[in-house]
């Protein structure tokens, strides 16, 4: 099967100036906007059936009206674009930032008008140095247009951390703290504080846990917050310049529109491509697979195919599943989640194992450590897996394994301890024998230790990682000795000095 790639969001080549933009027909969803009431906006957005393109699927036309339906009476809305991008093998959002910042601005432009903002700030890393650039050309030609008149955009350079990408502790970062998941959701508590001891977020014991959740019944003081992903607000000024039915004649009726999908690992070139939603994750995989001499009818290389990783974020789909449609329908069918659209092909010569450890060890750094079990589960499960893969299994690592897969989770205030359970219960059920003969094998020889990363870049074909997490320590410093302390309790200590 062929397909042709779509290009709604990520052009076939960048954009390179506003003129160019507009030129191409780019701001009709804006002038079209401002033209009508902000009901009318949300109204079409429900009506597209847009889902949010950061990982959770949700519909993106709900969220604004529940954005709207907390606004304060006293303080205004914010829009925050999320470019935080941090999932293992996903490169979509600095794709589409890099090609065409423009269409992203311009979504959240509509977005602000929409939920009565005065105030859009694109929250990306420090380390993104070439989409800081590019976002900092493109706001500044924003500005001179006269897009931007009566609303502040202003870009937020962030830590490294993978959690900054889930979108309550962004938030704290932009409140200034370190990248810890809040109890309240965006819309219920936003960027500015609302609190009754001010003073404690500073004394040290003002940890997200300690910060009161605003009420329905608090008076529409607390100021919600509307955060969306890049490529959802990518998909935002065409659906109000042509139309719901136009975006719904791609996809599927559950999943319309496109997807930009990351395709990584055992492939001819490691690529990032927008397809229609529903389109086959074999036909995916076969548009990175026909450069290099690859067997384009496998998806893969021509070694055989273990597994597909959809980052670390969701159940391992294996070669079975291939003809599963990209849609967050099928991808739920199947016991899995679509996700931020990262697809890293794993084949038979890489080791389980090896996979399995290497994703834990990530979820196990990036714990910020709020929740003990996340922490301490997480980081007992990484070390048991890679006791597997270094040959010095003890009798017990499988079973401690399996044991603290139940447990990792208990209290979590975010999603990344259940990343925990789904994706290396998905690994140990589907490589039930693996597991256990490494397990049983002990002492044994090694196995080659698996790479896994947040992505750099993508070069010439190649996937890019980030080298220094190598050497990152479950306290979030490169120290040459992990302190055995948590990182919420160092940045709390830090406070308390």
């Amino acid at each position: 099967m062929t397909t042709v790639a779509s290009h709604r969001v990520l052009p076939e080549a960048p954009i390179a100036s506003i003129a160019a933009y507009l030129a191409a027909g780019g701001g009709e969803g804006l002038r079209s906007a401002r033209l009508v009431d902000p009901e009318v906006i949300v109204a079409e957005l429900e009506a597209s059936g847009l889902r949010g393109r950061g990982g959770a699927g949700f519909p993106t036309g709900t969220k604004w009206r529940t954005v709207l339906a907390y606004a304060s009476s006293v303080l205004d809305t914010v829009v925050v674009v999320n470019a935080a991008e941090g999932e293992p093998g996903t490169y979509k959002d600095r794709s589409i930032l890099l090609a065409n910042p423009y269409v992203v601005l311009e979504g959240a432009l509509i977005a602000a008008y929409a939920v009565g903002s005065r105030s859009v700030v694109v929250a990306t890393k420090q380390r993104f140095a070439e989409v800081l650039a590019r976002l900092e050309r493109a706001i500044d030609e924003v500005r001179g247009a006269g897009w931007s008149d009566g609303i502040d955009i202003t870009v937020l350079a962030g830590p490294g951390e993978y959690l900054y990408g889930e979108e309550t502790a962004l938030l704290e970062v932009l409140d200034g703290r370190a990248p810890m998941p809040r109890i309240a959701p965006p819309w219920r508590r936003g960027v500015v504080e609302v609190v009754e001891h001010v003073g404690d977020l500073d004394s040290g014991s003002g940890l997200p846990a300690d910060v009161r959740m605003a009420t329905a019944d608090a008076g529409n003081v607390v100021p919600p917050v509307l955060v969306d992903n890049v490529e959802t607000l990518a998909n935002v000024p065409a659906i109000i310049a042509g139309g719901a039915a136009l975006f719904r004649t791609l996809g599927t009726e559950e999943s319309p529109g496109t997807i930009v999908c990351t395709v990584t690992g055992a492939v001819g070139r490691a690529t990032v491509v927008e397809v229609p939603l529903g389109t086959p994750l074999r036909t995916v995989l076969e548009l990175a697979s026909r450069a290099g001499g690859h067997d384009g009818a496998a998806g893969t290389s021509r070694r055989p195919l273990r597994c597909v990783l959809m980052g670390v974020s969701n159940a391992v789909l294996g070669p079975e599943d291939l003809d599963t449609p990209l849609s967050y329908e099928a991808m739920r069918e199947h016991g899995t989640g679509l996700g931020s659209a990262s697809f890293i092909v794993v084949d038979d010569t890489t080791h389980p194992v090896a996979v399995a450890a290497a994703a834990s060890r990530f979820l196990a750094v990036e714990s910020c450590g709020q929740c003990t079990p996340c922490k301490q589960d997480g980081l007992e499960i990484a070390d048991r897996l890679a006791s597997m893969v270094a040959g010095t299994a003890a009798p017990d690592d499988l079973a401690a394994v399996n044991k603290r897969l139940g447990t990792v989770a208990d209290g979590a205030r975010c999603a990344l301890a259940t990343q925990q359970q789904v994706v290396i219960g998905s690994l140990v059920r589907r490589f039930a024998a693996e597991f256990t003969q490494r397990a049983a094998a002990s002492p044994a020889a090694p196995i080659e230790p698996y790479a896994l990363a947040e992505l750099d870049d993508i070069v010439d074909g190649h996937a890019v990682l980030d080298q220094s997490f190598a050497s990152k320590q479950p306290d979030w410093t490169h120290d040459a000795r992990d302190s055995g302390q948590t990182p919420v309790e160092r940045f709390s200590d830090h406070r308390a000095r």
